[in-house]
C-alpha cells in the first residue's frame, strides 16, 4: 500500500498544467489538525477545533450497548463478515423508505469501521490508476489522499462565497458552485465526484436544485456519487437534508455513506456504512472482505436497537433525530453570539458540527503575527490564538487543494457541539464560556467583558 502510495504521488506530480492536481503529499491537511490538537494540549487551551459532542449519548444509547455488552454472549464473537443481521436490515429498512428504494439488506448495505472506513473502501474498490476524482472545496481531507492512494487524481472545484444582502449575517448557503466551472471538471477520464452534505467544514446543505444539477452533470458523463452524508441528522433552520440518492437516476451511481457516531453522538463506536447499488457494492465487499472483513459484533448490535427505537418514533417531537438538532441549534446560536462579540464574523452553519469564521478584518489589523515566512495567515492565528487566548480552531486553508489554500486562509473552523451536560437539556457550551472568558484575558483586537 505505501509503495503504491509513493508511485501514485510521483505520477501526480507530473500531471499536465493548467489542471487543480494535487501536488506530490500524501496528507497535508491531516497532520495539520494533529499539530493543532498538540498544541491546544500544551497551552491547557479551551479545544473548540476537534469535532466531537463533549456529553454522555441519550439514556437510550447507552442502554443499547449495554444490553449489547451483557446480554447475549454470543454477541462477544464474529458475526457476518458484511454485517450484524439485524444491523444491516434495520438499515436497509430506514433508509429505504428515505430513499424511495427496495434496498436489499444483503447486496446494497455494507457495514464498516466509521463512515472514514466506508471512504477508504469506496476509493481502493472504484477508483483506479488515472481515474479522475472531482472534489468539492472545501472538503474533509481525507477524500484528497484516499484518492490518491487508490490510483486516482484529484480534480478540485470550490465553493465560493456570494455577496449578502442588506447588511446580513452571512450564512454557508451563500457558498455556491459556478455551473459552468463544475462542468468543466468533467472530462472522459472522471470516474467520480465527492459530496459532503450537510458540508464539513461549512455547514453547508445542498439544496435540492444545487444536487440536481450535480446528478445531471454525474449522469451526462457516465460519473459516480460517493454522498458522504454523516451529518443528515444534523440541520438547522427549517433547511432540510436531500439525498442526492434519492433523485432520479441517482440510486445506481451512488454510494451513501453513514455514521452511527455522528447519527447517535458516539464517535468511539466507530460504525459506519454504505448504500447503494449491488453492481457497486460487489466491488466494495470485495475490499472489505481482504482488508477488515469484519467490524465489532457488540456496536453493531447496538446500533441496531438505537435504530430500532429511532424507526417507532421518526417524525414524532419524541424522536432523537428531531430533538438533537434542536438542542444543537441552541449551542450554534449561542457560539454565533459569543464569536460576534468578540469581534469575530461567523458565517452560519446551516448544518454538521461546524460553522466557520471570517477573520479578514483581522488579517488587515494584525498581518503580521509570528510564524514561518510561507505559512498561510489562518494557520499563524489560530497558533497566536491557542497560545494568546487560549482557545483553538482549525484553519481552514487545511480543507483545500494546495493551489487554492491562499484564496482562502481568512477563515477558521470552529466546533459547536460542546455541550455541558445531555443534549436537550437546554445547556449553553460550556466551551463558549471559555471562550469569553479566556479573550477577555488577552490583550489587543479580541477583547470582551463579562457579559
Amino acid at each position: 500500500m505505501l509503495t503504491l502510495a509513493h508511485n501514485v504521488l510521483q505520477a501526480a506530480a507530473g500531471s499536465k498544467a493548467g489542471r487543480d492536481r494535487q501536488e506530490p503529499m500524501v496528507s497535508r491537511a491531516g497532520p495539520g489538525r494533529v499539530e493543532f490538537t498538540k498544541l491546544a494540549s500544551e497551552n491547557d487551551a479551551v479545544n473548540l477545533g476537534q469535532g466531537f459532542p463533549d456529553f454522555p449519548p441519550p439514556d437510550f444509547v447507552v442502554e443499547a450497548f449495554q444490553n449489547a455488552v451483557s446480554g447475549d454472549f454470543m454477541l462477544n464473537q464474529y458475526t457476518k463478515a458484511f454485517g450484524y443481521p439485524p444491523l444491516t436490515k434495520i438499515l436497509a429498512s430506514f433508509f429505504g423508505k428515505l430513499l424511495g428504494q427496495d434496498i436489499d439488506p444483503l447486496k446494497n448495505v455494507l457495514v464498516t469501521v466509521g463512515a472514514y472506513g466506508a471512504l477508504f473502501t469506496a476509493f481502493q474498490a472504484l477508483v483506479d490508476e488515472g481515474d479522475e476524482v472531482i472534489i468539492i472545496e472545501p472538503f474533509f481531507d481525507c477524500y484528497e489522499p484516499m484518492t490518491l492512494m487508490a490510483g486516482g487524481r484529484p480534480v478540485f472545484v470550490s465553493l465560493k462565497p456570494t455577496p449578502t444582502k442588506d447588511g446580513r449575517p452571512d450564512s454557508s448557503s451563500n457558498w455556491q458552485l459556478d455551473p459552468r466551472e463544475l462542468a468543466s471538471k468533467f472530462t472522459s477520464r472522471t470516474k467520480a465526484l465527492i459530496l459532503n452534505t450537510p458540508n464539513n467544514p461549512l455547514g453547508k446543505v445542498f439544496s435540492k436544485a444545487e444536487l440536481e444539477l450535480v446528478a445531471s452533470l454525474c449522469q451526462q458523463h457516465d460519473v459516480l456519487c460517493i454522498s458522504d452524508e454523516v451529518y443528515q441528522w444534523l440541520v438547522y433552520d427549517g433547511h432540510q437534508h436531500v439525498s442526492i440518492a434519492s433523485l432520479p437516476g441517482m440510486w445506481e451511481r451512488t454510494l451513501t455513506i453513514g455514521s452511527a457516531g455522528k447519527t447517535f453522538s458516539v464517535t468511539g463506536w466507530k460504525v459506519g456504512w454504505v448504500l447503494g447499488p449491488d453492481r457497486l457494492m460487489k466491488h466494495l465487499r470485495t475490499v472489505h472482505q481482504n482488508s477488515i472483513y469484519h467490524c465489532p459484533t457488540q456496536a453493531q448490535a447496538a446500533v441496531a436497537q438505537c435504530f430500532e427505537r429511532e424507526q417507532l418514533h421518526f417524525g414524532q417531537p419524541s424522536s432523537y433525530f428531531v430533538e438533537f438538532p434542536q438542542a444543537i441549534q441552541h449551542s450554534r446560536d449561542h457560539m454565533i453570539r459569543s464569536l460576534q462579540s468578540v469581534g469575530l464574523r461567523p458565517l452560519i452553519s446551516r448544518g454538521s458540527y461546524f460553522l466557520t469564521v471570517d477573520i479578514s478584518d483581522f488579517k488587515s489589523k494584525m498581518p503580521n503575527l509570528p510564524g514561518a515566512a510561507d505559512e498561510l495567515y489562518d494557520s499563524r492565528f489560530v497558533k497566536w490564538m491557542i497560545k494568546n487566548k487560549g482557545l483553538t480552531a482549525i484553519p481552514v486553508s487545511v480543507f483545500y487543494s494546495q493551489s487554492h489554500q491562499k484564496h482562502f486562509d481568512h477563515y477558521i473552523r470552529f466546533c459547536f457541539v460542546k455541550v455541558k451536560g445531555r443534549a436537550g437539556e437546554g445547556r449553553v457550551p460550556q466551551a463558549s464560556q471559555g471562550l469569553l472568558a479566556g479573550v477577555g484575558r488577552g490583550v489587543g483586537p479580541i477583547c470582551v467583558g463579562a457579559g
